[in-house]
């Protein structure tokens, strides 16, 4: 049974129950047994029995575990792409952003008065 978690309020804890546990669903939707999708990913038993339980797996194992079931095209939706945006590339004249932008020092507002007189 699939749990609905807010990913975006969820503490990590949750969000690792979260995963492990939609990962061994996907392994008894398919009927694949635990000693299977470990010979098959190269984990122990007692890491899918951690996975099955919710709890924490080292991120290897969780990877070797996505490549077993075939679920590695999904990995690319983890995290957004960091590419330039095509308006920025415009900005840019086409050129690829080479470094961060430095944080930059807060000056003073402009005020009436500020300026010397003119001698």
């Amino acid at each position: 049974m699939t749990h609905k978690v807010d990913f975006t309020t969820a503490s990590s804890q949750g969000l690792i129950e979260a995963l492990c546990k939609r990962l061994d669903e996907i392994r008894l939707s398919r009927n694949i047994s635990q000693a299977d999708l470990a010979e098959e990913a190269g984990v122990s038993r007692s890491t899918l029995t951690r996975l099955a339980h919710g709890q924490s797996i080292s991120l290897d194992s969780f990877i070797r575990i996505m490549q077993a079931l075939r679920l590695t095209d999904h990995l690319a939706a983890l995290l957004p792409d960091p590419a330039v945006r095509p308006v920025d590339r415009v900005r840019l004249d086409g050129g690829e952003r080479q470094r961060a932008s430095g944080k930059r020092s807060a000056t003073a507002p402009w005020a009436w008065g500020d300026t010397e007189p003119e001698a």
